[in-house]
């Protein structure tokens, strides 16, 4: 039997092995990893808007094709990893990371370039449960634990701040691609450490691995979340609909068929423990509320509020200073009052804050809008925290990927739905704005496809109508981001409650496992 834990015989040695801290400081490395990419895409989106010059629809999948990819095959291979090694698929994961960033730095077009970010999607499912997994095998203390869940919540937090900041400096010397290959560095790192450091954990006990159940996983996953983005971007259509239709029978096929195999990728039964539903819901949710905001901001700090790329990534710095200083208490905290008020009480603070947002113009000084992202980080610490630790300590560990791979999936299909949905809001309410009289159709056209072809667009104009038509366009982005923070915002309160009643009675683990 190869796994994280020998055969125990209760001894410190077994519960406390040695050298896990550096095993987990390995684990960050990679959600550092995929945190990064995720985030340094939006600080880039006006230059590689310059230079690719895709549409506006092109734009979207740009941002969103990479969360749909990794929604996915999430569960799929938090499945392999618990049958071939969560340490042979994260590593395998973390050198194929490595190989696709520079395929996206080096991309030609925009249809290469979604291509590129698909297949990153593909590496990046590999990453992601096989951390939490490996976590969930390592620390067998609940309270180690639930601090080490919180430093991987926090790092995943410094990746998201990190990549703008790094991002913007290298934007501000090199070209676009330049902030993929960031990725190179940390993977060289992280196979090189891993290799000596991390202890091998699967699950003895296992079938084949479903060809078919991954098929219907995917397919499934990526139309549901297609016909939605398209609805929300064009309206209902017939393609919509027969996406959703296509989804839905595979995500029903896929369910139906793991109810059926004695060695199933997902066990069904996971849903049946309210805790555990009620925080894959909650984490699910709460992506959604965020994602769309998070993925405009970076546009609106830069081609609005007129901030040099890394003056605009140091601007994002207090969500992820938030973020890691409760991420790191939050298991303390809600051993200490409760579960459900902890992960309640931070998604209303970030509801409330994103409805601050709804007040955002144009001239808004940095004080209020730095203050608000703060409280949208804290709320968002104590939340993905706790919810993390409810997930994995709700299973036994031997199933540590599928659970971990659940957990994982509502981030990302809450982040593609979020990006979806929200976005679509922001480029709906953009690409109504009305061009100044006399702008040349041409030069209307690019404007009204994303805000960075405005700016681009209104460099052929004489300077005084250059600077209505820009005005015009930074006024419509910002209304489309107000309104999005309002829905972000009530999604965020109505989950609040919804989690308040669901995690009900719900508690952290306090016994050592042996």
């Amino acid at each position: 039997m190869s796994s994280t834990v020998q055969p125990t015989t209760g001894t410190d040695e077994t519960v406390y092995r040695p050298g896990r801290w550096l095993a987990l400081a390995v684990l960050v490395l990679a959600v550092l990893l995929v945190a990064v990419d995720a985030t340094v895409l939006g600080l880039a989106t006006p230059f590689l808007s310059e230079d690719l010059a895709p549409t506006g629809t092109q734009l979207l999948w740009i941002g969103d094709v990479y969360s749909f990819v990794i929604a996915g095959l999430l569960v799929s291979m938090g499945s392999l990893g618990d049958r071939i090694g969560r340490k042979k698929l994260l590593l395998s994961g973390a050198v194929a990371f490595g190989a696709v960033s520079v395929l996206n730095a080096y991309a030609t077009s925009p249809e290469m370039m979604i291509l590129a970010r698909a297949l990153l999607g593909v590496a990046g499912a590999t990453l992601m449960p096989s951390t939490l997994a490996l976590i969930r095998n390592i620390f067998h203390d609940p309270r180690e634990r639930s601090f080490a869940i919180g430093i991987w919540g926090a790092t995943a937090s410094a990746g998201a701040a990190v990549g703008p900041v790094v991002g913007g400096l290298l934007l501000e010397h090199f070209w676009w691609g330049s902030v993929f290959l960031i990725n190179l560095p940390v993977m060289a790192v992280l196979v090189v450490v891993g290799v000596k450091l991390l202890p091998e954990s699967k699950n003895p006990v296992t079938g084949p691995w479903d060809l078919l159940s991954v098929a219907l996983s995917l397919v499934g996953m990526v139309a549901v979340v297609y016909a939605v983005k398209e609805t929300a971007t064009h309206g209902a259509s017939w393609e919509a609909g027969v996406a959703a239709l296509v989804g839905a029978a595979g995500l029903y096929g896929f369910y139906r068929r793991q109810l059926t195999l004695s060695a199933p990728l997902l066990d069904m039964r996971l849903f049946r423990h309210r805790g555990f539903s009620g925080a894959v819901l909650a984490d699910l949710l709460t992506i959604l509320g965020l994602s769309g905001l998070v993925f405009f901001l970076s546009q609106f700090l830069q081609l609005v509020q007129g901030r040099a790329p890394f003056e605009a990534g140091l601007a994002e710095l207090p969500a992820a200073i938030g973020a890691v200083a409760t991420g790191l208490v939050a298991g303390k905290v809600a051993r200490r009052f409760s579960v459900r008020s902890v992960v309640a009480g931070g998604l209303a603070a970030v509801g409330l804050s994103l409805a601050v947002l709804t007040m955002l113009t144009g001239s808004t000084g940095y004080p209020l809008l730095g203050a608000a992202l703060l409280i949208v980080g804290a709320g968002a610490g104590f939340s993905f925290t706790v919810t993390a630790d409810v997930i994995l300590s709700s299973v036994p560990k031997e199933q540590a990927g599928a659970a971990s791979a659940v957990s994982e999936t509502a981030y990302e299909l809450g982040a593609a739905l979020g990006i979806a949905l929200l976005g679509s809001i922001v480029t709906g309410v953009y690409r109504g704005f009305t061009a100044p009289d006399g702008t040349p159709t041409d030069v209307a056209a690019a404007a009204h496809e994303s805000l960075g072809g405005a700016v681009e667009a209104s460099a052929s104009l004489p300077p005084a109508r250059a600077e209505a038509l820009v005005t015009a366009a930074q006024e419509a982005f910002t209304e489309g981001l107000r309104m999005a923070a309002g829905v972000g915002a009530v999604v965020l309160l109505t989950t609040a409650v919804v989690a308040w009643f669901l995690l009900r009675g719900q508690k952290l683990a306090e016994d050592v496992e042996h």
